[in-house]
């Protein structure tokens, strides 16, 4: 492949992959997290139980950091797609560019109009107008997801365009088109119970580690911690299933719209009917096969297009130079799926204990959970290096290549660049995620402050930029 050759394009592909990376997690926080303090202020204003009010202050005081590092690492974005990626902004841009100003004019002025009341209104203002604030925060982390997934789905499945003869940049010709091209429904339901299922995950192994602390300490874990790991258990036990089955939903969808995408994550290389399904193996780009591959007959037809008998592609159909690297994404996907399906055995576990009146008093359950804390966000990256790998080499899908998308900046300035982003990362990001397990490993006390820490008011009140509150991609507008 031509960007294969290409070390200063390959380099600034891994620095646009490693900011991406680390900011993904801090929205995908954000959207879940909100979602669920919108539950918790609103069930404590229906049934009056102060259980649910000092899980809110808890859990609110981790989305204040949450939030801070998700707008602080989403400002990078924006001013790479300057310096890295000229070339696509200028072709591109009369499309992505107006599709992220929308996220600004919306989801960014909603969620900067009331999260301030969010974090320290609440006694300052009415109940009904602190709880109004809490659902518009999070209804505003939905609202950006939504449009920067339709920027990128745009990216994957470019629909309601023309492009400029003279110019080779792409004309919006069919805004309703452009927004719900073909493959955004699908990634928008993906993301979002992604989002909501990685925060499950971790608010589940919170309360799995402090009931652990309170056995070991000879002692009864205290109702919040009960409370907010069964409210995490019946989410996963819920959106777990509901995710396989709209990952499915996106594979059909992919298979129709980008089937060299479906190629290289199988590791098929001819197309055939009756497929089997490779369980592992590793695909050679060179050979044009799949090494040591472990196959289960028929499966891969079964999978992709819900019939014995059906057809499935293979990356010999394409030219060499329109294959995507099939040894990456061939292990993301197996990995994410893998994870996913681990997932929702925990949440089918969840269920047969609580069937048997232990849910609370499983030390097994409660190890299994904690180890799982992470799971929900590596699915997440590895579901987003499969659809972002799974692209190349296009960054317009058909249309305009990667290789000449990128800016002429030189491998010196491209390495050095680099070398800053991974220090200064380390650094903030490492501390910021430090400052976060201390606060979880505290228990959810009765009567929580509810007042952020400083240090979250600090990094708010210095980051709040328009466009880089990112919260799917991280690209900022």
């Amino acid at each position: 492949m031509q960007y294969a050759h290409d070390p200063a394009l390959l380099l600034a592909r891994f620095q646009f992959a490693f900011t991406v990376g680390v900011h993904i997690i801090f929205p995908a926080f954000s959207i879940g997290l909100a979602a669920y303090l919108a539950v918790l202020e609103g069930l404590w204003l229906r049934t009056g139980r102060p259980v649910f009010l000092d899980l809110y202050r808890y859990w609110i005081k981790v989305f204040s950091i949450v939030f801070g590092m998700g707008v602080v690492s989403g400002l990078v974005m924006s001013y790479e797609f300057g310096t890295n990626w000229s070339v696509f902004s200028k072709k591109a841009g009369p499309i992505t560019g107006v599709l992220l100003s929308y996220e600004v004019m919306t989801a960014f002025f909603l969620e900067a109009g009331f999260l301030g009341v969010m974090l320290f209104g609440m006694n300052k203002v009415g109940r009904g107008l602190h709880f109004a604030a809490t659902c518009c925060v999070s209804v505003g982390t939905l609202i950006s997801m939504t449009w920067i997934l339709s920027s990128n789905s745009w990216m994957q499945t470019p629909r309601g365009y023309t492009i400029d003869p003279a110019t080779g940049r792409f004309m919006p010709a069919d805004w309703l088109a452009i927004i719900f091209n073909p493959s955004f429904p699908f990634r928008l339901v993906h993301m979002g119970l992604a989002a909501f299922l990685s925060v499950a995950f971790i608010v589940g192994a919170t309360g799995a580690w402090h009931m652990l602390k309170a056995r070991k300490a000879g002692k009864i874990s205290s109702e919040p911690v009960r409370v907010m790991f069964s409210m995490a258990m019946w989410m996963a036990a819920i959106v777990a299933p509901l995710q396989i089955l709209a990952g499915d939903a996106h594979g059909l969808n992919t298979l129709k719209y980008q089937p060299a995408k479906i190629a290289a994550m199988e590791g098929d290389w001819v197309s055939e009917d009756h497929a089997p399904e490779l369980l592992f193996g590793i695909p050679n780009m060179k050979t044009e096969h799949t090494d040591y591959a472990v196959k289960l007959p028929l499966a891969g037809s079964l999978i992709l297009t819900h019939s014995l008998n059906g057809k499935v592609p293979g990356m010999k159909d394409f030219p060499r130079d329109q294959r995507p690297p099939s040894p990456v994404i061939f292990f993301s996907f197996r990995i994410m799926v893998a994870l996913g399906m681990l997932m929702m055995l925990v949440g089918l576990w969840s269920l047969w204990l609580r069937r048997n009146s232990t849910l609370f008093t499983n030390p097994l359950f409660h190890r299994v959970a904690l180890c799982m804390a992470p799971a929900g966000f590596l699915a997440l990256l590895c579901g987003w290096i499969t659809t972002e790998v799974g692209r190349q080499p296009w960054t317009v899908y058909g249309l305009l290549r990667t290789s000449d998308s990128v800016s002429p900046v030189a491998l010196s300035s491209m390495a050095f660049s680099m070398t800053a982003f991974v220090v200064v990362y380390v650094l903030v990001f490492g501390s910021g995620l430090g400052i976060l397990v201390r606060m979880l490993g505290r228990a959810p006390q009765e009567g929580e402050h509810d007042t952020p820490p400083s240090h979250a008011s600090g990094i708010l009140a210095t980051s709040m930029h328009p466009g880089v509150i990112d919260p799917s991609t991280g690209k900022g507008a």
